[in-house]
């Protein structure tokens, strides 16, 4: 499934930008080699970002 539909970006595209240090939806795009333009997918960027963050922070408990 697309993510970012101006850049092309995928989910398991995001997913790996994740695994691989982003914190942030800046990250992600920088690490996918793209730039920001119409921000629509930074909602669903920044809920899968939480979503790993929720599950590390559960994962370490």
């Amino acid at each position: 499934m697309y993510v970012c539909n101006c850049n092309g970006i995928r989910e398991r595209q995001v997913r790996a930008a994740i695994a691989a240090g982003a914190r942030r939806p800046a990250e992600v795009f920088k690490s996918c080699g793209a730039r920001p333009q119409c921000a629509r997918c930074v909602c669903d960027m920044r809920a899968m970002l939480d979503a790993q963050s929720e599950a590390l922070r559960f994962a370490a408990e």
